[in-house]
């Protein structure tokens, strides 16, 4: 049955119809008519529009299905995959942002350090969260927490899913630029294998603090891109009308990246996107990262950090 609270995107406007229809439909069987047969019809079609539309997604409509506000954020994805879980506030220097989340807890039985940025989902949790846009002092909070990982050898874990770092003139002047330099420094320099999912929006420098890792793995329909369409139209044609024009020239999709070798593996997201069935996306994601973890079990910390930067180092030299 169609959730009554869920929201369309533009593109999805034939299948709202159609389920419009069901609803109605199954307003009149309610009262004692007999249309079963019209129904299961009319469902079949949605179906198939659903599953016809989602398969030719241009970059644009991604970038929609990317930012619907149901989709599963961090704190979904740690409800679904982590036990035990303990999160730990503060970067030492300056204060807590709230934006960006992390701490520790268990992965299947075993011990792990995850990082991420949370948009919320509400009015009032996305003021609290900042819309996902993380400033300085959180990412020197996840500086602390993959020292303190690297330090007990507990592998780290990050969800990005942040249209970027915030760029409001106080976090400029607490040193944005440097606080993101070093959160990809220490990304870097973990000796414990480190997995990123891309489970959203991956923007800019607030997404690559946190997602230089070993292994990069991305949701079907999320987007990772150095500036957002709008940001881009906006620089090279001083016209933001043209961000669809952009989507498509940048390639921020997950299938151009993984053919340029930035991003690992594509998470299949189920017909209609993640956020049709939310449970579903955590508990692929969670078998892709188990996958990923155990597939690096066997390397030293030397060699970690060697196929982590030599990954990196690679991107751009090689077209799949």
């Amino acid at each position: 049955m169609p959730d009554p609270m869920r929201s369309y995107l533009d593109f999805e406007k034939p299948v709202a119809e159609l389920d419009s229809k069901i609803d109605e439909l199954r307003a009149l069987a309610a009262s004692g008519s007999d249309i079963s047969e019209e129904i299961s019809s009319i469902e079949e079609k949605a179906a198939q529009a659903l599953k016809d539309l989602y398969a030719n997604l241009t970059p644009w409509q991604k970038t929609q299905v990317a930012r619907h506000p149901q989709r599963p954020h961090f704190s979904d994805f740690v409800k679904g995959l982590i036990t035990e879980f303990t999160p730990l506030a503060g970067d030492r220097k300056f204060g807590e942002d709230e934006a960006l989340i992390g701490g520790f807890g268990r992965f299947r039985g075993e011990s792990i350090c995850v990082i991420g940025q949370e948009k919320g989902a509400t009015t009032e949790s996305r003021l609290k969260h900042n819309f996902g846009m993380a400033r300085p002092e959180g990412y020197r909070k996840a500086v602390r927490l993959m020292d303190m990982a690297d330090r007990f050898d507990i592998p780290v874990l990050s969800l990005v899913d942040s249209a970027g770092a915030y760029p409001g003139i106080g976090a400029e002047e607490r040193g944005q630029a440097e606080a993101i330099a070093r959160s990809t420094d220490a990304c870097l320099s973990l000796g414990v294998a480190n997995i990123a999912v891309i489970i959203g929006e991956g923007g800019s420098g607030g997404a690559i603090a946190i997602a230089t890792a070993n292994r990069v793995l991305m949701l079907e329909h999320a987007i990772y891109s150095v500036i957002s369409p709008e940001a881009a139209s906006s620089i090279l044609w001083r016209d933001g009308s043209k961000a669809q024009e952009a989507a498509t020239n940048m390639k921020i999709t997950a299938q151009d990246l993984l053919r340029f070798g930035v991003i690992d593996t594509i998470l299949k997201e189920p017909r209609g996107g993640a956020h049709r069935d939310p449970a579903a996306t955590v508990a692929l994601a969670g078998d892709a990262i188990a996958d990923a973890l155990n597939d690096l079990r066997t390397l030293d910390r030397d060699s970690l950090r060697k196929q982590r930067r030599q990954k990196f180092l690679e991107i751009g030299r090689k077209l799949g």
